[in-house]
């Protein structure tokens, strides 16, 4: 289980590292993150380690959540101020998200060959 600590602060460390170096517009956690990734996929399997390690964070990861609230709590003067703004910004980043995700959706569909029929469609001739 150490070993997984230790596996996911170095990916981190890395990604810290390489955001720095490189002034990638990208939070240094999210790439470690995919260098973590690309690490397993190397590998080609998760090591038992790293896999306990990532079973017993999320086994307690409502946790991560109470920082997050600590903030909300903390910054509630800022959040009432513009809470208008903050929610509109949510409703049209969300419909803009399913908007994306509907267009690249349709694109692969069309990419995909054609499926053979389907028994509701040879009721329906």
């Amino acid at each position: 289980m150490l070993n997984g600590i230790l596996a996911l602060l170095l990916c981190q460390l890395a990604g810290e590292l390489l955001v720095v170096l490189t002034h990638l517009p990208v939070p240094g956690p999210v790439m470690g993150m995919v260098l973590l990734l690309a690490l397993v996929k190397y590998i080609g399997s998760v090591p038992s380690g790293l896999r306990q390690t990532a079973e017993g964070l999320l086994r307690h990861l409502a946790l991560l959540y109470v920082p997050a609230g600590v903030g909300l709590m903390t910054h509630f003067g800022a959040i009432s101020q513009h809470g208008a703004v903050l929610i509109l910004a949510l409703i049209l980043s969300t419909a803009a998200a399913m908007a994306v995700t509907a267009l690249i959706f349709k694109a692969l569909l069309k990419r995909l060959p054609p499926a053979a029929s389907s028994p509701d469609e040879e009721l329906n001739r």
